[in-house]
């Protein structure tokens, strides 16, 4: 299978690349370069291509000022709208198209799961900080720039996926796994907020049952069924390293932690529970469906890396 993969050198395109070659699959990663993203050349990279994923798109871990607002907006929405007029040029298009998109949509919940039928899009919540409703803005558009035009013979399907984990440096997990071994893994805010996430294996094999199965389309939630409170997910990460030390970070602190390092609070303190309905009613057995043992695997696996 020819895959290529539009700002596939990330950690998510990175873990999929790595995965889709180990078995055997052409993959052709397209990065944005210095001067920019090169999607005008996309066209001959697409022709006669069978799977097209685009994960392009700057990250959020910053602050949120005017000028990266701009930039986590219109690195989402026109390469998304690039990658359909050069689709539509084509001779052979590919016969499916995988977009990226975020189960940030989802709005702040505490009270009950959000799935693809019945989960509420955010944006609305009383009292949320304006960073909320920009994510959520952002997600929107970028799954009506994907949505709003149909693509010729190409199957479209929007991954809303959770925290994605690996062992890899310098990953989200490893993020968080650095503060549980240095005793700053305690809860975080009220630690009431729900944390949704999927292991790296489970993500891949979505993806492989996403391209397999030709009648799943529209948006689809990447995200293990067991979403979990903060104050559950740090103490099974605590647990998993070995140690139950872990100083809880009262929101204020998180606040000034999020000033200092240049990013949002908005990325630990939104709750976001987000089950995948579509994946299970297609028969999807996950792999890593609960924390306690995903976590477990990925410490190991990461301390095994680091003895290389």
């Amino acid at each position: 299978m020819k895959v290529v993969i539009a700002g596939g050198s990330g950690q998510v395109g990175t873990i999929l690349a790595r995965h889709l070659r180990s078995r055997g699959d052409e993959v052709t990663v397209v990065s944005r370069g210095r001067q920019g993203a090169p999607w005008d050349s996309l066209g001959d990279t697409l022709e006669a291509s069978d799977v097209c994923i685009n994960l392009a798109g700057r990250s959020v871990n910053c602050r949120y000022h005017a000028e990266n607002r701009r930039e986590i907006l219109a690195s989402r929405v026109q390469t998304t709208l690039a990658i359909h007029s050069t689709l539509a040029r084509l001779r052979r298009p590919p016969r499916l198209w995988v977009n990226a998109s975020t189960a940030t949509i989802y709005r702040h919940a505490l009270d009950r799961p959000m799935d693809e039928m019945s989960g509420e899009l955010g944006g609305n919540e009383v009292g949320a900080p304006y960073t909320w409703k920009f994510s959520v803005d952002v997600a929107k558009a970028w799954e009506r720039a994907f949505f709003g035009t149909k693509t010729r013979g190409t199957r479209q399907v929007a991954i809303r996926s959770a925290m994605t984990f690996s062992p890899d440096r310098g990953g989200v997990f490893d993020v968080l796994l650095q503060l549980v071994r240095f005793g700053l893994g305690g809860t975080q805010g009220t630690g009431t907020q729900f944390v949704s996430w999927i292991h790296e294996t489970d993500f891949c094999r979505a993806v492989d049952l996403i391209v397999q199965r030709e009648d799943l389309s529209g948006a689809i939630n990447l995200a293990s069924p067991n979403p979990l409170s903060n104050r559950e997910f740090m103490r099974e990460l605590r647990e998993a390293w070995g140690t139950r030390v872990g100083i809880p970070v009262p929101t204020p602190l998180l606040e000034m932690g999020a000033l200092l390092r240049r990013t949002e609070s908005e990325l630990v303190l939104k709750s976001r529970r987000v089950v995948p309905r579509v994946l299970l009613d297609a028969g999807f057995e996950f792999t890593y469906p609960e924390w306690t043992a995903a976590a477990r695997d990925l410490v190991a696996r990461w301390r095994a890396m680091r003895r290389r």
